[in-house]
Order: C-alpha cells, then structure tokens, then sequence
C-alpha cells in the first residue's frame, strides 16, 4: 500500500461531476494516470447507495496499492474494505472517525486556515486538507485563502498537507512555487479529455525536482 508520506497527487472521484455509472471507469482511469491516493466523495448519497461503489472501488485501489478513502461515512470504512475517511470542520472528531473506522483506518481532516490547520494537529489526524486556495464548485460557499500561508502551514503543522481547492495543471506550478508539496484535483481531473494523461502530466509537475 502506498504510503502518504510519500504522496503527492490526491484525486477525489466526487460524483456530482461523474455519474455512478460511469464511476468504476473514472477510477481506473485515474489510477492508471498514477493518482496516489483516491477518494469517493458522495454528497447526498446514503449509505446503502455508497457501499456497492465502494467496495469496488477499494478493490481495484488495492490492486494499485493506493489508498481508498471515504468522504464521511468513518463507520462504512470496515464494510467497504476501505482504507480510511475523510471528515470535515463541522463533521465528528477525528477520535470519533477513527473509532468508528477501525484503530488502523487513515482519518484526514479539512482545514481552512492556518489556525484551523494548526488545532487540526492536535486531533492527530493522518493527513490534514488545506484550502480552498482558490475559488471552486466545489466548495461554492468557502472563501479562498489563497497561497500566501501555504510556507507558514508547511513549517508549523508536522503532519502531510494536501492544498485543495481550485487546483489545476495549469495554476500547479505557481502552487508549487507557494510551498506545496501534494495537492489534492478533483475537477481538473474529472474534466479532463485524458484522465489518465492528465493525472500523468500533474504528477510529473510534482515530481519535478
């Protein structure tokens, strides 16, 4: 299994971009693009339509040796054989998530500024998320921080930082310039007209020296 010391390039298949249908197919896509870590983000979705997606896709991460992670739902982490789950500001503790998920399950935590990264730490997650660095979709209610305290994050909080929010090939390099070292790209992926080629290209950028 992949390591998250070691990750750079994070992909969420969030499914208000892709259909479930086609769900299975986007994950293979990204994975053979080098995606490190995968998460299935399904807003709106119960737990009785996220179990049959996620057990599928926690297999097919496994072949890869990649981390599958559930957005919310800690307490379907054993059922689905995934890895771990990801909560946010307003979600239960990390202690709650990872009692629910299993004493081994990965447990990231979303953060949205610099303070809010630095009491994060305190919760021990695995991994924490930083942003919106930019304005996104996604997250259409969160005002972008910006790139400014993404140095400042790196050197107080000693845990692995994924930059999220806004995120795309073509602004990677100036986030790269900021101080990142692994991001997290849900729409630049999901939109690309090569997935696989796409994630290739990014994680080149990240592997640069």
């Amino acid at each position: 299994m992949g390591s998250l010391t070691t990750a750079r390039l994070y992909g969420i298949l969030d499914l208000g971009y892709v259909r479930e249908t086609e769900a299975l197919t986007m994950g293979r896509k990204m994975l053979a693009g080098g995606v490190q870590v995968l998460q299935l983000r399904a807003k709106g979705r119960t737990p009785h339509e996220i179990v049959p997606l996620a057990r599928e896709l926690a297999g097919i991460c496994r072949k890869h040796g990649v981390p599958f992670i559930l957005n919310d739902f800690p307490e379907l982490v054993p059922e689905t054989g995934a890895d771990g789950a990801h909560v946010g500001q307003d979600d239960i503790s990390v202690a709650e998530a990872r009692r629910l998920a299993g004493d081994t399950a990965i447990i990231g935590k979303s953060t949205h500024s610099l303070a809010q990264a630095i009491a994060a730490q305190s919760e021990s997650p695995d991994y924490i998320g930083f942003g919106p660095l930019f304005a996104t979709p996604t997250k259409p209610d969160y005002q972008p921080i910006g790139t400014t305290d993404i140095t400042t994050v790196h050197r107080v909080v000693s845990l692995p930082i994924f930059c999220i929010g806004g995120i795309k090939h073509e602004n990677l390099p100036a986030v790269l310039s900021a101080g990142t070292e692994r991001v997290v790209i849900v729409s630049g992926i999901l939109q690309a007209a090569d997935v696989s080629a796409y994630c290739r290209d990014c994680l080149a950028l990240l592997s640069a020296p």
